[in-house]
């Protein structure tokens, strides 16, 4: 299970960068449109999807490198038993936050193909497919949480050394 959630993460960071590209080919084209005089139609819709997609598929991939910004100022104050109920207490909050925007995350992206809402560029996409990289970044940032949760709930050793286990494994 590990090895499955491990390349789900690096997918999501992968895809992440790949919609990065995404962004700079799109500027690109459009200055290459402005400086050779053609029209790059929609590419500043296409940039602002892209980098829509990269932030939420990045989610998940930067939590797990442990790149967020976390509440360690408050809870690095704190030792043994303390420590540990506060990083599972925050945990927690953070999978019940998380899962609430993945679960309205993926209903946005269902009733926009239920609907077959289109955007209002010049070129009409299915909304659906921009709102996907966010519903999915959502999930698996959920996944994410709950992995570290998990890892948290289970480790067998001091609570000051529970983040350093659940990092390596």
């Amino acid at each position: 299970m590990r090895k499955i959630l491990d390349a789900l993460y690096w997918t999501c960071g992968v895809l992440a960068g790949i919609f990065m590209i995404g962004i700079a080919v799109c500027i690109l084209t459009s200055l290459a449109g402005a400086i050779f005089g053609f029209i790059a139609r929609s590419m500043d819709d296409f940039a602002g999807f892209s980098m829509a997609a990269s932030a939420f598929l990045g989610l998940s991939y930067t939590f797990k490198s442990d790149e967020h910004i976390r509440v360690t100022l408050a809870i690095q104050r704190f030792h043994g038993k303390t420590r540990r109920g506060l990083e599972i207490w925050c945990h927690i909050l953070a999978a019940i936050l998380a899962g609430f925007f993945a679960y309205y995350s993926v209903k946005l992206a269902v009733v926009s193909w239920q609907i077959e809402e289109v955007s209002v560029g010049l070129i009409p996409v299915p909304v659906w497919i921009p709102q996907l990289g966010m519903a999915v970044g959502t999930v698996m940032l959920t996944v994410a949480v709950l992995d570290r949760l998990v890892g948290l709930l289970t480790a067998r050793v001091s609570p000051d050394q529970v983040r350093q286990v659940v990092m390596e494994s």
